[in-house]
């Protein structure tokens, strides 16, 4: 089974040459919001509903070199977090999608 992470087009220009992936809130939070397929469209909404554009990484988590925890998030909700940087072998696809 795949997990999600979106991320804006700019943010992830900066990453596009590197060998791992950084998004912001590995920072300020410890993790990497993601999520699976069925809460993408509702977590678009909530949060990107104002961008144009989005990436939606694609990614093996068999492959991650990070730890993966499915914890209780919004609305108590099972989500996929990501402890640690995003090594780009994990992500198979990037789709692009206007909102």
């Amino acid at each position: 089974m795949l997990i999600y992470h979106i991320v804006l087009p700019e943010v992830w220009e900066k990453f596009k040459d590197e060998y791992e992936y950084e998004a912001e809130s590995l920072a300020s939070e410890g993790f990497i919001h993601c999520s699976y397929r069925n809460q993408l469209d509702e977590v678009l909404q909530r949060y990107y509903k104002n961008a144009d554009k989005v990436l939606i990484l694609h990614i093996n988590p068999h492959y991650l070199k990070s730890e993966l925890v499915a914890e209780p998030s919004t609305m108590r909700e099972i989500y996929p977090h990501i402890y640690g940087k995003i090594n780009k072998s994990a992500i198979v696809d990037i789709e692009e999608r206007n909102i």
